[in-house]
């Protein structure tokens, strides 16, 4: 039986916290947390993956547990579960913390913005505006100062990460 490393058993446990925390905080704020105009709280969340890749899984199963409440149904578990899982590993992916927001805010706003285009019959841009001003608000104005104060401590929260 192969044993896990420290690092493995951490990167684990910090996807875990980040999913029941992401799950948790949308369901918190569910009145606000679906539909065309969304403020997802949670969302603030999506630039953990700049600090460790072990947020990447965390953030996705996360926003599959939330999507199961939606009113949207299944489609809104693989369509917006599959756009968090995109932006996640491309916040990883960021240069430096200032960029990392966008990932969620470009993803969200153009693959929700679509999903809810279709399924709920309403205006292209306005549905793709909607969720990416949401987005944006809760990405830059929760996100930065959380990246902020964490960068401060990230050595003694989150694993070594090969950035």
């Amino acid at each position: 039986m192969e044993t896990f490393s420290k690092n493995k058993i951490r990167a684990i446990t910090t996807g875990a916290v980040i999913a029941a925390l992401y799950a948790a905080i949308t369901l918190l704020f569910q009145p606000i947390s679906y539909g065309v105009l969304q403020f997802r709280i949670s969302e603030i969340l999506t630039v953990l993956p700049f600090f460790t890749p072990a947020a990447i899984p965390g953030l996705f199963i996360g926003c599959i547990f939330s999507n199961i409440a939606s009113s949207l149904g299944p489609i809104d578990i693989i369509v917006g579960s599959g756009a968090t899982l995109l932006a996640a590993w491309l916040t990883y992916k960021m240069p430096n913390k200032w960029l990392a927001p966008l990932p969620p805010v470009i993803c969200n706003g153009v693959i929700v913005g679509i999903e809810l285009y279709f399924v709920l019959h309403e205006p292209l841009w306005l549905t793709i505006g909607s969720v990416a001003l949401g987005e944006a608000v809760v990405c830059f104005v929760g996100g930065i100062p959380l990246m902020l104060g964490l960068g401060k401590v990230e050595h003694r929260l989150f694993a070594p990460s090969a950035r």
